[in-house]
């Protein structure tokens, strides 16, 4: 497919989000839910910023700045998520923030219950004495403010010596879902 000349409504994306953009539904039908093409070039960069944070958190010296891999996943998604806001735009002439609202918390929400709710039975019988702690990151978790949590507790992800808390890797979801606020 042909990009666009300069000018014309969709300019300024790639082809595989004009083609995206040009697909409106009928006047009086309701419109599906703006999808943009699959792009394997990110999925191999997922990949990479996979294996690096998992090397950081092993503590292999050969890959000390392996948790620049979670500031990769936030280029990415806010690449996509702005794609996506962009696409329906033109699609439809408006971004319904409600409708965008639901298919996160329907994407997110019951994989993060299901990582809280499983770290504290997991507390329950193998760490009692770490709950009354765990208490507050689960609440900051539900809430996607793990990262204030953090800030305002004086806390860093990145000084806590030995085993961090169970929960404290929610912080970059948190911050995730923060962006999407702006």
């Amino acid at each position: 497919m042909r990009p666009s000349p300069p000018g014309t409504p969709t300019s300024g994306v790639g082809p595989e989000i004009q083609h995206v953009a040009r697909d409106a539904a009928p006047v009086g039908q309701r419109a599906r839910a703006v999808r943009l093409p699959r792009m394997p070039g990110l999925d191999g960069l997922r990949a990479l910023a996979v294996v690096a944070v998992l090397f950081y958190h092993a503590g292999l010296g050969w890959m000390p700045g392996g948790f620049l891999g979670v500031e990769v996943f936030f280029v990415i998604s806010g690449y996509l998520i702005t794609a996506l806001l962009v696409a329906e735009w033109r699609q439809r002439g408006r971004i319904d923030l409600a409708a965008f609202w639901m298919r996160r918390a329907r994407r997110l929400l019951p994989a993060l219950y299901l990582v809280v709710v499983a770290t504290l039975a997991y507390a329950v019988v193998f760490l009692p004495g770490e709950l009354a702690g765990l208490r507050g990151d689960a609440l900051s978790a539900f809430g996607y403010f793990t990262n204030w949590y953090l800030i305002f507790g004086d806390e860093s992800y990145f000084e806590a010596m030995g085993r961090p808390a169970l929960l404290r890797h929610l912080w970059s979801l948190a911050v995730e879902e923060q962006f999407y606020l702006l």
